[in-house]
Order: structure tokens, then C-alpha cells, then sequence
């Protein structure tokens, strides 16, 4: 199909979905047969609603009850850094509710654990539980079978979907493309805040989204993530926050939508859909751990640290109002990477800075004594966002040289993350056993030099992802039905991982985990939240999980190449006023590149790239180790020499 063709088809396109919205009267009948259908019969007569009697929810109580007798907040903090095990202590809650559930969040899928929270949540209203969930419309439930039987399922359910661009639920490329003719700024203001409040004593934060890649149930690619269970007082500001989204006006209900009303109206309120889980024993498994309160004392309990101060800071709807209403949560971590004195770890998916960060980053750099800055990003084969790691790739040089970061890159098949051993080596993958030679689901370091040039198709050996899965910020092209955006091919078999955490260490003194991903597009359209809790105890857990990501078995460094022989003096200078053309940064011998630790008798422990025996210690890898390049390197190519405007919405 042609591009005038595909022009003509995307304006018939938008006229007919403006004169397919549902008129007011139309909207008034969906929503009332939403409400008449909703049961009001109960399963729980008992004043605790039937909750399961959870050690986790009982320490939320129990802080409640030492702030009173204190006069002063008292709070535990258990961070979630495996997969399965967040998706374990999320039903936990869930069933152990007694008044309330609210969750809110920017990616709800339909697989097998999203389904597992839907039923969950669905039986916490049977009980008398009052639930309300609100998603992002970019990410929301796209079956509107889902949604109709949703809308009308309970009269304690209520499920509302943000910013509702075209008034829909369900989008297609039509709309994407539409949106930048209308109505560009709009629908890129998203909420990325993950939530979840448990009668408001209770609180999950953190970068995880509802579908399987975020708890290491993915066959092809999976998120290294991480969340902070806070039980105690804040957990009601998390729900005052909550609350404020849950009335915005750009907070529609589900059944008020034009496609979702569409659907009540032509055939009522539909039976919701068959659970089908692909995975039923993990699904078994999961259950059985989230009901068996010695497992939930063990993992979540045991673990769980009293922390001092505590604060929940989130934007607020009004940050997408055009009135400039000052934000809430780039302030306050600006101010804690300020006032930084030795050392400040971030993580990041995606390490693209604004140009307030990199003025944050170079003051701090300016200082007599400036404190180190060590950032845990994706290298390019273990990315889900392709387009935005050519940002990264171009500013490497000033990442290094000029702001003074200690860059990691993150490998497409760690050998150490935090997954447990029942989910390590992606039984679902396939039925078939690997071939001898192939290490499946792990990294050996080093192991793929020739990932940095042209190599072979994935095939046999390689590992491609195939779903059309939304990750993050993929979304179909401009003129086409497919995600424009996935992980690119790597040179082995196996399910991938990619990460996905968003935490700050401020001198091990304040840890910082959230859904802030300290780049333009945070700072600039989304909504974020975050849990700041200054407490040393907690800032040093919080940071021996970042250095794990960062260790050799996990992590690439980024550092410079050695000098050539001659000519190296030229060579950087063009490189660096390459680099600062907007267009046409084309120079191919790049300031910095990966390095792979190699241990050995000279070299038993890992080394600073600022060590003089870095190089013995360490050997170059390519630019993009692991990747199945092919013609995919001209994108990343193409990407860096004309992609430096795209910045501010990436």
C-alpha cells in the first residue's frame, strides 16, 4: 500500500471515528445497563469481609498502631526484587482486604497474571470489598468482551480508564497516526504510576506493570524490575494520591467509553471471558504461595525493615493541565542528586538526560570534590526500546568524559538476576531440550564478540521476540499495524531479560524506588510516583541490589577505547563535534565502548574503569554485544546521526 493511499485511508479513518462517538443519550443507556447489571450479593456477611489472614497486612496494621502509641510514623519497607515473587504478594494483599483495594497502573494485560489480579480483585469485591482500578488508556485491557463484563461485574468494582484519547479503550494505528495531526501533546501525557493501597495501610510501589514479562513468566523476554512494599502511615497519602486521579476529569469509566458503551449497547453486559492460563502449574503455584501465611511471613515479613522517615511523592493529574502546574517529583529528586556529598547510584531503563539533568550532573561534576555517579542502563541487546538507546549511544562520550558516570550496561541473559530457579530457564520456552553447546537463559561474559559487528539472522541461533507484546513505550508505527518498537534479535536461544527498575541511592543514606525514569519523558508528559525513605539501613539493601545488576556475571562496563596509535587526537575531536550536530552524527569510531571483566590470578576481583589496570583486567566486547546486528545496526545507526530531537518525548 502506497503512502498517499495510507494517507487517504487515515483521514476517511478519523472522520469516521468522530461521527462513531456515542451521542450523550447513548452514553447514559450503556452506563445505566453497566449499573443494573451489577450484582450487589455478597459471599462474606462477616465484618472482616472473609480477608485472608495475612502476615503482611497485619504488619501494616501493626505500624499503624506504633505511629499512635508513638505519636510519631512508624513504618517496614520489604523490597521486591523477584518477579513471581511481587505477583505473590500482590494477590496477598488483595485477598487479605477488608475495606479496600485501589490500584492504578499503566500496563493491564490479559495474561496468565493479570488474569490472576482481575480474578483476585473480583472476589475481593464478592467479599464486600470496595475496588477500584485505574489504568492508563495507551496500555489498558484491549478485549472488550474484558471490559463490558468488567464494567458490569460488581457493584464494589469499579474500573475507570485515563485520558481516553478519541474516547475509546481499544486503539489502533489509525489513532496513533491521528494524534499527531490533533492532538500530539495530549495523547503522549500518560500515567505511568504503579500503585497498589490495601485498606490504606498498605502500599506497593514500583516500576512492575499487570502482565507476565514484569514477574519472569514471559517465553521470550522478561523485565529485571523492582517494587517497595511500605506498610504504615504513608500508605494513606498513597491513597489520597490515588484518590485525586481516581476524580480527575480524564478519569472515564469504562462503560462511558464509545467502544465499551458500544458493545453494552448491542449486546448488554457480556460473560467475562474464560480464564485460559498457558502456564496452569505456575499459576497453581503462586496461589497456593500467596495463600500460605507461613511463606508470606518468610518472604515478605522476615525480610521487611523499619525504616525512619518515609514520603510518597507523586505528580498530580494537573501536571497534564496547560496551566505549567509545578510538578512533584523531579524537584525532589533533583534536590536529593544535589545534595549528594560521596556517591549516587541510579537506575535507569533508559538513559536519556534533559538538559535541566545534564546541568544537574555537571554542577555536581564541578565541585572540588564531586561524588562518584554510577548509572545501571540496558545495553542494546537487552533493551525492550531500540530508539531510545540510540540516545544513549550517541552521548556515551559526554556520559563518560564530561559528567563523570560510571556506566553499566545490562546483558540480555544475566547469569545472576534475581529469578527464581522455577522461572530461570523459561520451561516455556519450548518442549525441546537445548543443544549441548548453548547456554539457555544465562550469560557467559564475553562470550559474544561478534555481536558488536555484522552477524548472523536469528534463527536456530538466535533469540528473537516475536509477540506483539506492549513493553513500556512500544506502540505501533505510523503507518503500519505493528509495534515499531521491540528488542532486537540477540545471537542465542533463550527467554531474555531487559531492564526495567527505577531507584536512586543517595549516599546509602536515602534509597529511592519508583516509577520515575529520570529521562525527558517523565520529566516532560508523564505522571510518576515514588517512595523516598531516608534510612541507611534501607539505602544499603537498596544499593547492594543495584551493584548486583552491575556485577561482571550481569553488566557490562562502558568505558573508553584505548587510544590508537596515531591520529587519536583527531579522531575524538570529530567524534565530539559530530556528536553535537542535531542531524548527521555519522562519525563511526565512537569515544567509548563495552567491556567484559575476564577474572583470573592477576585479576580476581573486579576493577573501576578509572583503575590503571582496568585493561588487563578487562576485554572490549563491540559496541552492541550479544545483538544479532544484521541490517538492524543501520537503525541504531540512523537513529544516533537523526534522532537528537526526538529527546524530549523519549
Amino acid at each position: 500500500m502506497n503512502l498517499l493511499l495510507r494517507l487517504l485511508l487515515l483521514g476517511s479513518a478519523l472522520l469516521a471515528g468522530g461521527c462513531a462517538s456515542l451521542s450523550p443519550q447513548q452514553r447514559e443507556r450503556a452506563e445505566g445497563i453497566a449499573v443494573a447489571a451489577r450484582s450487589t450479593a455478597l459471599d462474606c456477611e462477616r465484618p472482616d469481609r472473609c480477608a485472608l489472614d495475612s502476615p503482611l497486612r497485619a504488619l501494616g496494621a501493626q505500624a499503624i498502631a506504633d505511629s499512635e502509641a508513638a505519636g510519631a510514623p512508624r513504618h517496614y519497607a520489604t523490597l521486591l526484587d523477584e518477579g513471581e515473587l511481587s505477583l505473590v504478594a500482590r494477590l496477598n494483599l488483595i485477598r487479605s482486604a477488608s475495606r479496600s483495594v485501589d490500584l492504578q497502573t499503566y500496563i493491564f494485560d490479559t495474561d496468565d497474571s493479570a488474569r490472576m489480579i482481575i480474578d483476585a480483585l473480583l472476589d475481593a469485591a464478592r467479599r464486600g470489598v470496595k475496588v477500584r482500578l485505574l489504568i492508563d488508556q495507551l496500555s489498558a485491557i484491549s478485549d472488550l468482551q474484558m471490559l463490558g463484563a468488567l464494567s458490569g461485574a460488581h457493584a464494589n468494582f469499579e474500573l475507570r480508564i485515563y485520558n481516553p484519547t478519541f474516547g475509546k479503550a481499544k486503539l489502533n494505528y489509525f489513532d496513533y497516526a491521528g494524534s499527531v495531526l490533533c492532538c500530539f501533546r495530549r495523547f503522549n501525557q500518560r500515567m505511568h504510576n504503579k500503585l497498589l493501597v490495601v485498606d490504606g495501610v498498605v502500599g506497593v510501589v514500583g516500576g512492575r506493570n499487570y502482565q507476565d514479562d514484569y514477574y519472569d513468566w514471559d517465553r521470550e523476554y522478561n523485565f529485571r524490575d523492582r517494587d517497595v512494599v511500605v506498610a504504615g502511615p504513608e500508605a494513606r497519602e498513597m491513597a489520597a494520591n490515588f484518590q485525586a486521579f481516581w476524580e480527575a476529569r480524564r478519569s472515564v469509566p469504562a462503560e462511558r467509553l464509545n467502544d465499551v458503551g458500544r458493545t453494552l449497547l448491542r449486546h448488554g453486559v457480556p460473560a467475562l471471558p474464560e480464564a485460559r492460563f498457558l502456564r496452569p502449574e505456575r499459576v497453581a503455584r503462586a496461589a497456593a504461595e500467596a495463600a500460605d501465611p507461613a511463606f508470606v511471613a518468610e518472604a515478605f515479613v522476615d525480610t521487611a525493615l523499619p525504616v525512619r522517615s518515609v514520603a510518597y511523592v507523586a505528580d498530580l493529574p494537573r501536571k497534564h493541565r496547560g496551566d505549567q502546574a509545578p510538578h512533584a517529583t523531579e524537584p525532589r529528586l533533583d534536590a536529593l542528586i544535589a545534595g549528594a556529598q560521596s556517591e549516587v547510584l541510579l537506575q535507569t531503563p533508559y538513559l536519556v538526560l534533559s538538559r535541566p539533568a545534564q546541568k544537574l550532573f555537571e554542577d555536581l561534576r564541578a565541585r572540588q570534590s564531586p561524588p562518584r555517579v554510577v548509572v545501571s542502563t540496558n545495553s542494546l541487546a537487552a533493551t525492550d526500546n531500540p530508539i531510545v538507546y540510540a540516545m544513549s549511544y550517541k552521548y556515551k562520550r559526554r556520559n563518560l568524559r564530561v559528567l563523570g558516570f560510571d556506566v553499566y550496561e545490562y546483558k540480555p541473559f544475566p547469569l545472576d538476576a534475581p529469578v527464581a530457579p522455577a522461572n530461570l530457564l523459561s520451561a516455556a520456552l519450548d518442549d525441546a531440550p537445548p543443544p549441548p553447546d548453548r547456554v539457555i537463559g544465562a550469560s557467559v561474559a564475553g562470550s559474544n564478540v561478534r555481536g558488536s559487528g555484522p552477524g548472523r539472522r536469528a534463527g536456530a541461533d538466535g533469540s528473537e521476540v516475536e509477540r506483539e507484546v506492549l513493553r513500556t513505550e512500544t506502540r505501533p508505527s505510523f503507518l503500519g499495524s505493528k509495534a515499531a518498537n521491540r528488542p532486537l534479535p540477540v545471537t542465542r536461544r533463550g527467554a531474555r531479560m531487559g531492564l526495567h527498575a527505577k531507584s536512586l541511592v543517595v549516599d546509602r543514606r536515602i534509597g529511592v524506588v519508583g516509577t520515575h525514569n529520570f529521562d525527558p519523558r517523565s520529566e516532560n508528559y508523564n505522571t510518576e510516583g515514588a517512595v523516598i525513605i531516608d534510612d541507611p539501613v534501607f539505602a544499603e539493601r537498596l544499593a547492594q541490589s543495584i551493584l548486583r545488576d552491575i556485577a561482571p556475571d550481569n553488566a557490562w562496563v562502558v568505558a573508553p577505547r584505548e587510544k590508537a596509535p596515531v591520529l587519536s587526537g583527531l579522531n575524538y575531536s570529530l567524534g565530539k563535534a559530530s556528536e553535537a550536530l542535531p542531524i548527521l552524527d555519522v562519525w563511526p569510531w565512537r569515544y567509548a565502548t563495552n567491556y567484559a571483566f575476564q577474572p583470573g590470578p592477576e585479576c580476581p576481583l573486579p576493577l573501576s574503569r578509572h583503575d590503571p589496570d582496568f585493561r588487563r583486567c578487562y576485554v572490549p566486547v563491540g559496541d552492541f554485544p550479544e545483538v544479532d546486528v544484521g541490517p538492524k545496526w543501520l537503525l541504531v545507526r540512523m537513529l544516533t546521526a537523526f534522532g537528537a530531537g526526538l529527546v524530549p518525548i523519549l
